[in-house]
């Protein structure tokens, strides 16, 4: 008897939508990186992108708890001397929400060609309007 591996023809990926208000950064990230490598299905292949498309929407109302906003550091390089940017969470929230739950659901998935191609389906849009409804997704309650 042998293990099933599922074909990537046969693979069928939705689109959900998930509203991202008051919710907390770090346990949204790790359900979303879940939700685009595919762990909620029974179809679950390591090697495979079996995962399904994500639409966040409200990225400038998610929380960081603590004192995060302000002691948290996100660090930039250009690859040239002197190069190195950092903003702060807060800082980073107001100008780019978006950017701040990109950046924490890229460093949960894994480290190569399969996680660079698992967070293109993810899709951050700041306030309440996306541009992805002709995909027709389903609203999704994240599990906590």
């Amino acid at each position: 008897m042998g293990t099933h591996y599922p074909n990537p023809a046969d693979i069928r990926r939705d689109w959900l939508l998930i509203d991202l208000t008051g919710l907390t950064l770090g346990r949204a990230a790790s359900q979303i990186a879940n939700i685009l490598r595919g762990k909620h299905k029974p179809t679950f292949t390591p090697h495979l992108d079996a995962g399904d498309f994500v639409i966040c929407i409200n990225a400038d109302k998610v929380k960081l708890t603590g004192d995060k906003l302000d002691k948290k550091f996100y660090y930039f390089n250009s690859g040239f001397p002197g190069g190195m940017k950092s903003a702060s969470a807060r800082t980073l929230l107001a100008k780019k929400p978006e950017e701040l739950i990109t950046i924490a659901v890229r460093r949960m998935l894994p480290r190569s060609p399969l996680g660079r191609a698992t967070v293109s389906k993810l899709k951050v849009f700041a306030g309440p309007e996306h541009n992805h409804s002709a995909q027709q997704p389903k609203p999704y309650k994240l599990p906590f």
